[in-house]
């Protein structure tokens, strides 16, 4: 690993630790060179489902996407990082367990849909308007009658 100080090739281990979800191995490193320390996160690499489009585009999954569309819907409300990052995980989790290859943009939606809907109400009734494309003003009342209930 190379320091990202001066580019030394020459770093070592000083600490490892596990996360408390065992999700990743975070190691804090120090450089042989320029004696500065620094931290690396190993996670295991996995293969997301290409994501077709409306269009039919196939796109890479991207989950830096997915996390800025919900925090456009959560803004501010009251909702904590580690509730968007429990929400995201859940998604993420249910993309790799289906085994596709391909899956489409709308069922990811319908996916983030209702972890917003879990989240908060506002969040949902936001994604959900844009998401669904409302026609008119009816639309938009069915889906908040619908919230209420």
């Amino acid at each position: 690993m190379k320091c990202p100080f001066c580019s030394h090739s020459e770093t070592q281990v000083v600490e490892t630790r596990v996360a408390e979800d065992g999700g990743f191995i975070r190691r804090r490193r120090q450089c042989g060179a320029c004696d500065k320390r620094f931290t690396t996160y190993e996670r295991p690499e996995v293969n997301f489902p290409t994501i077709v489009k409306k269009d039919g585009r196939r796109i890479e999954f991207e989950s830096g996407k997915l996390r800025a569309s919900m925090n456009l819907a959560l803004r501010k409300r009251p909702v904590s990082t580690e509730q968007v990052d429990a929400a995201l995980d859940r998604i993420e989790e249910k993309l790799l367990n289906l085994g596709l290859r391909e899956i489409a943009s709308s069922r990811i939606g319908e996916l983030v849909m209702r972890e917003l809907k879990k989240l908060d109400k506002v969040a949902y009734v936001r994604f959900a308007s844009v998401y669904r494309s409302f026609a008119d003003i009816d639309d938009f009342k069915t889906l908040v009658d619908e919230v209420r209930r």
